[in-house]
């Protein structure tokens, strides 16, 4: 490209080049080094640099000043990226999370596997947190898959809490549900015969050996209870007043169960069946279209379908076991009528949860005597106002949760206020699913934790420590919700 150019111009692109040049020496070449082990920094003296005539105007060729210019910007801007690159690769090989594994001894000679995490650095005690699961056959990862050899790693958010708070200063303990064990391995005996009083049970032992551990100041304790868990938490505050300071719940189940298993069962399948899938009106659905779609294909067969499924992520085994539940009863080669088939099967499966017709319980999901027994518990949005007033609440639901709607959220927030429980935040988040990861108000999608959600769990939790002033960390705790979520005091 030329151009023409007056001689201040000419001045100024040399002056340019000299300073990107020695920029570049000293910014992207890390130092030079002597002999004696000095580091030297490049020296520039401009009255070296040699003009010429000023006086006359000329056209000069300025595309190889312009490209040098160019070259040297993107160079140093290359260099300087590897460099963190490298450093931030580094970095992740730095132990910031200590791990003991501990063997729980439930009673009855039923024990389980458990694991606190802790802080690397520092003495200690640190503020201890305890994570109850939510319902299914949960390992203490909360592991949202099966783990295949050569597949992608599933989700495990409740090792992502673990992990993210005992980085920030706390001890953290986390434990496979009885009778469960790693990548859904399944004791039968165990599993199909547990209660909800059981896991109340389960809950409260885990909460004394996390005040036994050296790690742990058992005058700090908060329980972080998710889904079904959020059932378990309160009470366990209830019957340890003195041994728990907070409660966190996440994805909130607030009234009688029975209602909200038909929700989840029977009510939003079937209308998602008819608006979404029924694209076309007729009041139809493909069982090929059931067998793909994450929220159907887990509801219409039998747990051992499902687990099938889950090991060999093969869609035909659900499809298969569906060709034959309707046998010779499909639309054309392979519909089914919304109304008349899929909704009266939903509701069958639905009255068979609580019943005890199952020679044996394999179900990835609890089995009839579990369903029976927290289908006849007493809601908890009964019995929130047992707990001590000097226990703090902290309440997180998705917008978009299907399994539990955040109506649950805000009826438990209306309760707390109305029995003028001191401390307690309900914070709601727009667009987030049960897993509080990005999902549609028809489907759970799986997923990490989102970052905000788990910097507001830590800024409540961190102001209800010791670690800071409440004051200080509602004001961190708000500029990190408010633009990702919404806030109910």
């Amino acid at each position: 490209m030329l151009l023409k150019v007056t001689p201040k111009l000419s001045l100024d692109i040399g002056l340019l080049l000299i300073v990107l040049r020695a920029n570049y020496i000293h910014n992207c070449i890390p130092g030079l080094t002597n002999h004696t082990g000095l580091t030297m920094k490049p020296q520039i003296q401009l009255s070296d640099y040699y003009y010429g005539n000023l006086n006359i105007t000329k056209t000069v060729m300025l595309s190889v000043e312009l490209l040098s210019i160019a070259t040297l910007a993107l160079s140093c801007l290359t260099t300087s990226i590897f460099r963190q690159q490298d450093q931030a690769v580094a970095q992740q090989y730095i132990q910031t999370i200590k791990y003991k594994n501990i063997v729980i001894d439930l009673g009855n000679r039923v024990k389980t596997n458990a694991q606190l995490t802790f802080p690397s650095v520092g003495k200690g005690p640190f503020p201890g947190v305890l994570l109850i699961s939510g319902s299914g056959a949960n390992d203490k990862n909360g592991t949202l898959g099966y783990i295949h050899k050569n597949g992608p790693k599933p989700f495990t958010p409740y090792l992502q809490i673990a992990q993210y708070l005992s980085e920030r200063g706390f001890a953290v303990l986390r434990y496979d549900k009885r009778g469960i064990g790693a990548n859904i391995t399944i004791n039968h005996n165990v599993w199909g015969n547990s209660t909800i009083n059981d896991l109340i049970h389960d809950a409260e032992k885990a909460l004394s050996i996390l005040t036994l551990q050296p790690e742990v100041d058992p005058k700090r304790i908060s329980i972080i209870g998710h889904s079904a868990g959020t059932i378990i938490a309160p009470r366990v505050a209830i019957d340890n007043p003195t041994n728990v300071k907070n409660i966190i719940l996440m994805g909130i189940v607030a009234q009688n169960t029975r209602g909200l298993v038909n929700y989840q069962r029977v009510s939003i399948p079937s209308e998602y069946a008819t608006q979404v899938l029924d694209k076309n009106h007729t009041g139809l659905i493909s069982i090929q279209q059931i067998a793909k779609d994450p929220v159907l294909r887990y509801l219409l067969v039998p747990s051992s379908v499902v687990l099938t499924f889950l090991r060999t992520n093969n869609t035909k085994v659900i499809s298969d076991d569906l060709v034959n539940k309707f046998a010779n009863n499909t639309i054309g080669s392979d519909y089914i009528s919304i109304d008349k088939q899929l909704k009266p099967l939903l509701i069958e499966r639905y009255e068979n949860l609580s019943s005890f017709n199952l020679s044996k319980c394999n179900m990835v999901e609890e089995c009839p005597v579990w369903y029976k027994s927290i289908f006849s518990l007493i809601p908890t949005l009964s019995i929130i106002d047992n707990v001590s007033k000097s226990t703090g609440i902290l309440m997180l639901n998705g917008e978009n949760d299907s399994l539990t709607p955040v109506q649950q959220a805000f009826l438990l927030q209306q309760r707390l206020t109305e029995v003028n429980h001191p401390d307690h935040m309900l914070i709601t988040y727009p667009n987030l699913g049960h897993q509080f990861y990005p999902s549609s108000q028809w489907e759970t999608r799986n997923g990490p934790i989102q970052p905000y959600v788990l910097a507001d769990l830590f800024a409540w939790l961190e102001a209800h420590s010791g670690f800071t002033s409440a004051a200080s960390s509602s004001t961190i705790m708000q500029s990190s919700a408010l633009s990702n979520s919404t806030e109910h005091r």
